[in-house]
């Protein structure tokens, strides 16, 4: 495994395994034993950096959430992980119905500073640990402004509760604005960065399938800009595979690229695989890894053998020409 260091503050920075595991499904969809057998190989891989939600998964089992973070806490337990063993669990806050049923246009319980502190003491008694690791604003709440937000971002770091703070599916300038909030006040601000980002570019004019209002959770030109600007932040990218559609032909690539730019990143994408006897999904991951923005790939699994295969992309070093070839390729 290899790894890199994200947060700036040393009270609070962490090193993280290059390649993140998502939890989002375990608990409800993907069983116990099944969950407890993917998170046993990939810490015996070296991985250290684990990703869920307060509102994980409600919309399989019409719940309110939690049941990924009471897996993740009971798996803890059985195996005897420690705060001190080097585990970075990320969780979030913002997207949790504020009722139980499936409703993706539900109330959710948003950023407000209550919202905030309850969502925190929730994910610390799920999880049984002392601390927060990480912690992202889940999904933007308009209807609060961003200073009671990073206010009760702030209190959670100074009380110990929560240690890095980061942001997903926000516009970049709702990033920007609060980031400046945080600096203006001499208080922490987000640091990690998690969205959709993957080798094929998305049309900008067609929304992801699974946004309804546009597409504030896609890395666009804008974020990578801001990105090269502040090499201190660090981005997450969730969804990298596209859900299988890189390599599964039952699994169909959405609207958002039905574009002409699409083709040509898949025979470049394809060529390269041949080449180095590496899978399309291990290419898209190693092309992320390595790439001028660093990208930390956030996987998910539903096997041991879907993990294997991700995890064997660390170790794929792409060269130069071929990584110029994925990056020219439009």
């Amino acid at each position: 495994m290899k790894y890199r260091m994200i947060g700036s503050d040393p009270a609070t920075r962490r090193s993280v395994s290059v390649l993140s595991l998502g939890a989002m499904l375990m608990g409800s969809r993907t069983d116990e034993a099944t969950s407890f057998a993917i998170l046993d190989r990939y810490v015996a891989a070296g991985g250290t950096f684990i990703d869920t939600s307060g509102n994980y998964a409600f919309w399989v089992n019409g719940t309110q959430g939690g049941e990924s973070e009471e897996l993740l806490g009971r798996w803890r337990r059985s195996r005897g992980i420690s705060e001190s063993d080097g585990l970075v669990i990320a969780t979030k806050v913002g997207a949790r119905p504020l009722t139980p049923g499936f409703s993706f246009e539900a109330p959710r319980d948003g950023l407000s500073a209550k919202a905030i502190r309850e969502s925190a003491s929730r994910s610390i008694a799920r999880l049984g640990v002392s601390r927060l690791d990480l912690m992202y604003a889940h999904v933007e709440d308009p209807s609060v402004p961003p200073e009671e937000t990073v206010e009760a971002f702030a209190g959670l770091v100074a009380s110990g509760e929560v240690g890095l703070l980061g942001v997903s599916n926000h516009w970049s300038w709702q990033v920007e604005r609060a980031r400046s909030v945080a600096a203006a006040r001499e208080v922490p601000g987000y640091e990690v960065l998690q969205y959709h980002y993957t080798y094929l570019r998305p049309r900008a004019d067609v929304p992801e399938r699974h946004w309804t209002d546009g597409s504030p959770g896609v890395v666009q030109a804008d974020m990578l800009s801001l990105l090269r600007a502040e090499p201190g932040l660090a981005l997450v990218a969730y969804s990298p595979l596209l859900h299988g559609s890189y390599v599964r032909a039952d699994r169909p690539l959405g609207a958002e690229f039905d574009h002409a730019g699409t083709a040509p990143r898949l025979a470049a994408l394809r060529s390269v695989a041949a080449e180095t006897g590496a899978t399309a999904n291990q290419v898209v991951l190693a092309w992320l890894m390595g790439g001028e923005v660093p990208v930390i790939p956030l996987v998910g699994a539903s096997s041991v053998a879907q993990l294997e295969e991700s995890l064997a992309a660390v170790d794929l070093e792409l060269s130069a020409e071929q990584r110029a070839r994925l990056d020219q390729a439009h």
